[in-house]
């Protein structure tokens, strides 16, 4: 997940479509992860 973020990071993607973008992810059941938004 950390190598995920670190590359969205590079990419420029502002936080509300990283949170967007992990979200579909995770909808999709490629993510076996909790996401909490701070």
């Amino acid at each position: 997940l950390a190598v995920l973020v670190k590359g969205l990071n590079a990419l420029g993607v502002s936080p509300r479509d990283m949170i967007s973008i992990l979200q579909s992810i995770k909808t999709a059941g490629a993510l076996q992860a909790d996401i909490e938004v701070q």
